[in-house]
Formats: structure tokens, sequence, C-alpha cells
């Protein structure tokens, strides 16, 4: 009967900034929402409110198509990371499965640090990361297949892929069929151009390297949910802004070694136990582990730089 109240829903964001927010219900309705109140609780501490993959209580206006968030349901899981400008941790994503961290050997160039912090965030909310390397068709230098390699021998799963002529696809739908994952990036290393592929019709703008820095230009603005569905490959998967560094969020200095599997074990051993600084000490086993080559000198000055990082509070 006309007059009625219109009920509240349940749904979930797959896009959106500042204020306004996509949500799709469970019958695949998209509705535009504003916050109401603009405030959020539960999700307050946080440079945006929401993320693609948050969960919400929202309540529609039929007249107008367009609705309100009323609250945030509890998240099952977050990822973020620490906006510099903003001085708040951002959130990228919510309620997901996997974290698909994209790479490149070149064209921009490989940035094994920035795959690094993505695989340490990734085990601190408890995700599973995926290292994904684009453009596997582009030539692989020696130094990057060795570290590359060394991800793999500690442990990382590591799929090589091209978005250009679709080498690697078909595994890389396998790893993630029924999953909800989000692709994590610096500009330019093809995330849009995978999901355009992924998806069958995502229609992701995408933009050629800046030819003056032989950077990925900001393709990607906001965060965005897609639905893949294509043939036997059904998944969801979350398009990131293209970030040029990422700093953690969550961390200290004295945890952040236990992060990096190839070295926690060892932290423990060293003669000062775990006060050892790993720089100078004697009987210092994780120094001990990299002069023997058990530990790669690439990994541990990754962690140097982001322990000093931390350690400072300087992230420019």
């Amino acid at each position: 009967m006309s007059g009625l109240p219109v009920p509240s829903r349940e749904g979930f964001v797959i896009g959106g900034t500042n204020n306004f927010f996509d949500v799709e219900d469970r019958e695949g309705k998209i509705c535009r929402c504003s916050i109401k109140g603009k405030i959020l609780q539960s999700s307050s501490g946080f440079y945006n409110p929401l993320a693609p993959g948050d969960k919400v209580e929202f309540l529609p206006d039929e007249k107008n198509g367009e609705g309100s968030i009323l609250s945030l349901l509890p998240r099952r899981n977050k990822f973020v990371r620490w906006n510099v400008k903003g001085k708040l941790p951002q959130l990228l994503a919510a309620n997901i499965d996997a974290v698909v961290v994209v790479t490149t050997p070149a064209e921009p160039p490989f940035r094994p640090r920035f795959v690094d912090r993505v695989l340490i965030q990734a085990a601190l909310e408890g995700i599973p990361p995926l290292i994904l390397v684009n453009k596997c068709d582009l030539e692989v230098d020696c130094d990057t297949h060795e570290r590359i390699s060394d991800w793999i021998r500690i442990g990382y799963r590591v799929l090589f892929v091209s978005a250009l002529s679709g080498e690697g696809l078909p595994l890389l739908k396998k790893e993630l069929s029924g999953k909800t994952a989000a692709f994590i990036g610096q500009s330019g290393v093809g995330k849009s151009s995978l999901l355009n592929k992924l998806c069958g019709g995502a229609d992701q703008k995408t933009a050629a390297l800046s030819s003056k820095y032989g950077r990925g230009v900001h393709t990607t603005t906001r965060g965005n949910f897609f639905h893949a569905d294509t043939g036997d490959f059904k998944a969801g998967l979350i398009d990131t802004p293209g970030i040029r560094r990422f700093i953690l969020n969550g961390i200290s200095s004295s945890d952040l070694i236990l992060y990096f599997p190839e070295m926690e074990s060892l932290a423990g051993q060293c003669l000062f136990g775990m006060s050892c600084s790993h720089t100078k000490e004697p009987g210092c086993k994780i120094l001990e582990a990299v002069y023997a080559g058990v530990v790669a000198e690439d990994r541990f000055e990754s962690w140097r730089r982001i322990h000093d990082e931390i350690e400072s509070g300087k992230f420019e």
C-alpha cells in the first residue's frame, strides 16, 4: 500500500567517495546513498568512512532512486594503508579473501619494496596475499628474477600473467574463483587492464604510461567493486586507486621483523634476544643469515628502511 514507510535493507558498497557511495542490495539493484548524519561512529578514526566490500544498512528513497546509509555492519576484515596527507589510516577494501599485489618487471620499473610493504600489511590483517607479476611478456633482468624467486623460496604465492596476451589468466581465475579479492599496486602496473580481462566488461579506464617519467598515471581515482561472472569464473574483484608509495599502518618497529617469514624464527635467537637491533651487535642471527646468504640482502634492506621509517615517523 502507498504511504507505508520503506524498510531498510542490507547491501554492500561497490564504490564512492566523500559522503556519497553506491550500494548494491541482495537483488543486484544499485542505489546512490549518502551517509545519514555524515558520520558513522563505527568507522571513525579512518581517512574515509567506507570502502568497497563494506556491508551496510541503508534506507532507499523510492521517489528519487537515492538513499541514506544508516549503519556499518561488522567487518570481517579490512585492508588499509597510512594516508600521510590525512594523517589517518585509509580504507582500501573490506571483507576480502585475498590481497593481490600487482607488480611488473618493467614499465613501470620493478618496485620490490612496495610489494614487501603490501605483504606485511596483509599479514598484519590476516589476509592471504598473492603476488601477481603482470607484463610477464617483457624481459626480466637477473636482479628482478632473483628477487621474485626469493619470494617464492620463502613461501609466497607468485603468478606470472600478461593482461595484453592473456598468458597466465586461466591460472589466476582458478586461484581467485569464488573469492573476493582486492588488487593493490602502483600506477601503471595494469590492475585495471587485468580486471577488464577477468570481468569481461568491467570497462575500467586505462591509460598509457607517462612518457616523460615512465610512471603510471592515476586512471583509477577511487575504489570499485566488480562482479566477475564469465563462464565458470565467478569472483568479486576490487580495483583500488594506484598508489605511488605504500605506508604501513598499525605495526611497531619492534614487531616488524616478525612479518618477514625468513627472519621471524631467527629474531629471538640473537645474543641480545628481541632487544637486538640487527645492525651491529655480536651474536646477531639475522646478520649472520644475511652474510651466509640465507636472508636476501635486499629483503634485509627492505626491513631496515621500513624499520627506520617507523622509528623516525618520517614518511617523505
